[in-house]
């Protein structure tokens, strides 16, 4: 970066002024990069981003979609509240760093940010790909087939598309929209919406981290199993190994033998005995040791995520070409495979045949309302991190259309493939459909179909493609999960990491990977379990539920829409404005307080979690939760002003329900409490 020069003066121009550049392009005025001319000069106070036709929302220096000023506390000539600003300052010999001087609003505080252009998608397919990619994972494959069947097969997905059209899919939009306007990270983002609920960026991280130390794990059981499956005859065939036992039954390969309810398949003692090795461990209080092959798989597989996220989404953006598409070949194969195989009709019926009287059960609902959430993904500070690279005036309205649909017929189509197997699988057991689906979780992919791919033609070819399917949808969005990450830390803190991105993510790497130690012990498979049920699904959905809260109801809800017709051209409609303030925020409290008057009563295989394994699932989902309300009590207590000035929350509230303008109707001790401050 080169010195400024001290004989030289930049002038940042006025909105009139650059609206004369090209439409969709990045503007060039006396030396200064101004991107996106329509949004043109972006004013914040300290980090809060206003737009110069919008001068009663807040007043500072910065150039909007990454291009920032130098702030000091020397007023602008003639500059007011609410007032346009242009401000003189001295020129760099490059288009790199600049300064001006502005105190514009109740508070102005020195700070350096440097001015250079974000990185953007190198194509909009780049961005589409690794949303698809990180919105399907291994829970399309396995947990809404399970679920639906569960829940009144084809009635289930009455409350499914209900919940989607009034909860995920708005919150999904939602979170498009404002990492686009905004182009910032989890973190830094509540600069510019509220900054009291920071918190909610801090707590997207520690809940991305155990995401991390778990999630991958599993991928670590899908890779073993791949680097198994080259082989002649797949090793979860026989009976005759090693960890076999005497109540192993391989009904497969001899038609006299009987399945009893004391059988056990090869497969299913393959997974237990070999894989995981739960024999070794008496429980979560005695997790044994550490197996030295799956840490080796889960070291490869954290060295191709380094490789593929370490440069930024103009890496990631082209390794999601393989890994977002490979999946739905592997899956239309698997589809037609499936629909051939004898008794796969038998499972389309089970998963499809409707149950009206489920519809009357609560947990119907639930069940419908949570998966919806997480298989879209928004609280994972992922949507905002990938639309924060995106080009300012890209309509990410038709992406989150396009996204979402693709992600819930996927779901769908995903249900077929797997029941379709579960029908052979009983027509071959001579059992019911319900006694061969009965496991739940990654048992269904570990077991139950790995078990009905082993006896199948070509078993090995269909056990590499459908290993490798699971690998590619692990792995795209592990890439996700972790830039959103990334892009939260560069963003807050881009003085330390800005310049040294491939160092962060390799200590985040490293991190991730000593968190997932505990997975890879003999009773890992319990800690995985655990992690999956409480330290990530409570803690989201109190993340999004605060974060549509704050947007709608602090941000205030009208002036969220005028953000996005500037940078879309329209407004949202009122069904869209109905969801944000009331619908979503509704079905997830309702969520939140089914899980937590009726926590799920957990067992893996024959262990079943003692009573203490629930406070400390609690303990751990808290744990990541906390860092909103510390961070509320951080900002009172560092805010100047008297208690009374600061807290009171009568007249706060007269005014989030006063039209919903927060941001702009509100006197200037709140102004400077609520929504200057960083």
């Amino acid at each position: 970066m080169e010195k400024s020069s001290s004989n030289e003066t930049q002038t940042l121009t006025s909105k009139k002024e650059l609206l004369d550049c090209t439409e969709g392009e990045d503007c060039k005025e006396n030396g200064l990069l101004v991107k996106n001319p329509k949004s043109t000069l972006k004013l914040v106070e300290d980090g809060n981003k206003v737009h110069p036709s919008q001068g009663d929302k807040g007043e500072a220096g910065q150039i909007s979609n990454g291009y920032s000023v130098v702030q000091s506390p020397v007023p602008c000539n003639g500059i007011g509240d609410g007032e346009d600003v242009q401000c003189t300052a001295p020129a760099a010999t490059t288009t790199t760093t600049t300064t001006t001087s502005t105190t514009c609003g109740v508070e102005a505080q020195p700070q350096l940010l440097e001015l250079e252009e974000r990185e953007t998608w190198s194509k909009k397919m780049d961005f589409l790909l690794s949303v698809i990619g990180y919105a399907v994972d291994l829970g399309n494959v396995w947990r809404f087939p399970y679920i639906c069947y569960q829940n009144g097969g084809g009635a289930f997905l009455i409350p499914y598309t209900i919940m989607a059209i009034f909860g995920g899919i708005p919150l999904f939009y939602m979170e498009l929209a404002l990492g686009q306007y905004h182009r910032n990270g989890c973190i830094s983002i509540w600069r510019k919406i509220c900054p009291i609920f920071k918190g909610i960026g801090f707590t997207i991280c520690i809940i991305a981290f155990y995401i991390a130390s778990y999630y991958n794990t599993i991928m670590a059981w899908a890779l073993y199993y791949l680097i198994s499956s080259f082989t002649a005859e797949l090793p979860w065939t026989s009976c005759k190994n090693a960890w076999n036992t005497g109540n192993c039954t391989n009904y497969f390969t001899n038609a006299s033998i009987t399945w009893t309810p004391h059988s056990i398949s090869p497969a299913e003692e393959f997974y237990t005995r070999h894989v995981l090795q739960v024999q070794r461990s008496k429980g979560l209080d005695d997790l044994g040791g550490i197996s030295w092959q799956l840490t080796l798989c889960l070291l490869l597989i954290f060295t191709i995520v380094y490789f593929s996220i370490w440069k930024g989404v103009k890496t990631s953006g082209k390794v999601v070409w393989v890994t977002a598409t490979f999946p739905y070949i592997i899956l239309f194969i698997l589809l037609i495979r499936g629909a051939t195989l004898p008794g796969a009709w038998r499972g389309v019926v089970f998963y499809l045949q409707p149950d009206w009287q489920k519809l009357l059960a609560t947990e119907v609902w639930v069940d419908a309302a949570a998966q919806i959430f997480f298989s879209l993904g928004p609280g994972f500070g992922v949507l905002l991190a990938f639309a924060s690279y995106n080009k300012f005036h890209n309509n990410c309205y038709q992406d989150a259309l396009v996204t979402s649909t693709v992600n819930c017929m996927t779901s769908f189509v995903s249900g077929f493939v797997i029941f379709t197997v579960l029908g052979y699988m009983a027509e071959m057991r001579n059992e019911e459909v319900s006694e061969v689906a009965k496991d739940t979780g990654p048992s269904l992919l570990f077991i139950t179909y790995a078990e009905a791919i082993a006896n199948m033609p070509a078993s090995t070819f269909f056990a590499i493609i459908f290993f490798l399917m699971l690998l590619t949808l692990g792995l795209d969005s592990t890439f996700a999960g972790l830039e959103g990450v990334v892009t939260a830390v560069l963003d807050e803190f881009p003085h330390v990491w800005g310049k040294r991105r491939e160092w962060f993510v390799l200590g985040l790497i490293i991190t991730c990977f000593l968190g997932s130690l505990t997975t890879l012990t003999f009773g890992g498979a319990y800690v995985v379990k655990l992690f999956e049920e409480y330290a990530t699904g409570p803690a989201v959905l109190t993340v999004v539920f605060l974060e549509s809260i704050a947007v709608a109801w602090f941000y205030g809800i009208n002036q969220f829409c005028s953000d996005m017709k500037e940078m879309l051209g329209f407004t949202p409609g009122w069904y869209w404005r109905l969801c944000w303030v009331a619908i979503s925020p509704i079905f997830l409290l309702f969520i939140i307080c089914s899980f937590m008057s009726s926590p799920p009563d957990l067992r893996l295989f024959d262990y079943n979690y003692p009573y203490w394994t629930t406070i400390v699932g609690y303990c751990i989902g808290t744990s990541s939760v906390i860092c909103i309300p510390i961070y509320m009590a951080y900002r009172l207590i560092i805010t100047p002003g008297t208690f009374k000035e600061v807290s009171d929350v009568f007249y706060l509230f007269k005014f989030i329900f006063d039209g919903m303008y927060f941001p702009s109707h509100y006197p200037a001790i709140h102004k400077k409490r609520w929504g200057n401050t960083a």
